[in-house]
């Protein structure tokens, strides 16, 4: 066990290699309930949420689902979230680590007449990550629930909202249920789950298969001394919206291009590069790690890191720092693995 965002949560069950390799060729079980969870309600709420967050959630309808940021006034990224739009209101998911922050932020700036509450307590929040999950899932009718899309229905008898989101590059569900029946419906997937290859997964599956399909994480990616245009997350911004906090700092930056990029490297096997360790190109130092793990997946170190631009380009060589001394590294295109994430993702648009 581990302190995760004042969690104590399971780093791993049985094996970080076991677990991340069934959730690539099977299906992976999470509890991600560490994850703040939000509902915002009132007459106003919309126009509230598209004042906070950078993207453009008249894009959306009711039950889908956006990814987001919010932003300092500077441009910083305060946290990464997704919006949930239901019939009754929003659901805001963030990062555990930011739950109390963002609680506050967020209050700090509704006006009267929308109310935040913070259900994260009464629900629980389960992830099944997989190409298999749909066919592994103890529920039915889910063939027709988009990517990003989400609907009330039942896993294993239970009443839940599922939403067809995920956090490792895999098609899959996160399903919210009330607290006091998550252990029912967990114990009914991997009953159903386990003949067919699923297991449970800890934190260090979960940040190998994040990794992989290039998806950051807060607090080691970015943070509020990194704006989006620098996190590689520029798509996620949409300035043409209308006023929303940080616009101006954030329009700058694209007008006038990032200082730093966010790049992909692999090294040698078993030189496994560590946040915050160098990195060098033929000028010297010109950034850091960001993240990086061993992906048992593809079978070698990768990592992301924050490099000064102009950026270096797929196929150069760089130098990494790993235990104190120079390990040679190739820069590699993003995102490492696509998976089936891809595909739920050409469905939703055909």
């Amino acid at each position: 066990m581990v302190d995760f965002g004042g969690w104590d949560l399971p780093q791993q069950y049985t094996s970080i290699r076991d677990e991340h390799l069934a959730v690539r060729k099977a299906a992976g079980l999470f509890d991600v309930s560490h994850m703040g969870r939000f509902r915002v309600t009132g007459g106003d709420s919309f126009n509230f949420l598209q004042s906070i967050v950078t993207n453009d959630l008249g894009r959306i309808q009711r039950g889908m689902a956006q990814y987001n940021l919010l932003c300092t006034d500077e441009g910083g990224i305060v946290d990464d979230l997704i919006v949930y739009w239901g019939e009754e209101g929003f659901f805001v998911v963030v990062n555990a680590s930011n739950r109390e922050k963002d609680l506050a932020w967020m209050r700090e700036h509704a006006p009267a007449g929308v109310k935040i509450e913070d259900r994260t307590f009464e629900l629980s929040l389960l992830a099944l990550q997989g190409p298999r999950a749909e066919e592994l899932m103890p529920s039915s009718g889910l063939s027709d629930l988009s990517y990003f899309g989400f609907r009330t229905g039942e896993v294993a008898g239970v009443t839940a909202m599922i939403s067809r989101t995920g956090y490792t590059g895999e098609d899959g569900f996160e399903i919210f249920v009330a607290a006091d029946r998550v252990g029912q419906v967990w114990d009914a997937i991997l009953e159903k789950g386990r003949p067919e290859g699923v297991l449970p997964a800890g934190l260090g599956a979960r940040d190998a298969a994040r990794l992989e399909a290039a998806l950051r994480l807060y607090g080691n990616d970015m943070d509020e001394t990194v704006n989006p245009y620098e996190a590689g997350l520029g798509w996620a911004v949409k300035l043409d919206k209308g006023p929303f906090v940080g616009r101006e700092a954030i329009a700058k930056v694209r007008e006038d291009g990032p200082r730093r990029t966010l790049i992909g490297i692999k090294t040698k096997p078993g030189d496994i590069p560590r946040h915050g360790a160098a990195v060098k190109g033929e000028a010297g130092r010109s950034g850091l790690v960001t993240s990086g793990t061993h992906s048992f997946f593809l079978g070698h170190p990768i990592a992301l890191a924050m490099v000064e631009v102009p950026s270096f380009r797929v196929g150069d060589k760089v130098a990494v720092e790993v235990r104190g001394r120079q390990s040679e590294a190739e820069v590699v295109k993003l995102p490492f693995y696509r998976g089936s994430a891809r595909s739920a993702v050409a469905a939703a648009k055909s």
